[in-house]
């Protein structure tokens, strides 16, 4: 039988919105890809959002601190404040299971 599609998703969408190349920005990117490589290999999109070059784009996912990750996909929208120094809590933070 398997998975269901709902319990383990193929894939994941993540949004980092940044402001500029701060120290924090380059931490919270740095443990976010090490988090996805250990647990999502092959199965997420990071895109990065640097509100410095557009600020408009904070509006959208009602951004109020930075840096935030934002979980797009798999809904529901999932969000996470800081520099993701936590593994733990991003995991639980953003769902994700170690039978994915």
């Amino acid at each position: 039988m398997g998975l269901d599609k709902e319990e383990c998703p193929e894939f994941w969408e993540l949004r980092l919105y940044v402001a500029g190349q701060t120290p924090k920005s380059i931490e919270a990117f740095s443990n976010l890809k090490k988090i996805c490589e250990t647990h999502l290999e092959g199965k997420y999109r990071i895109e990065i959002i640097d509100l410095l070059e557009n600020p408009e784009l904070a509006k959208g996912d009602q951004i109020l601190a930075l840096p935030t990750l934002v979980r797009k996909l798999p809904e529901p929208v999932k969000k996470i404040i800081g520099t993701l120094k936590n593994e733990e809590k991003v995991l639980v933070g953003l769902d994700i299971r170690p039978t994915c």
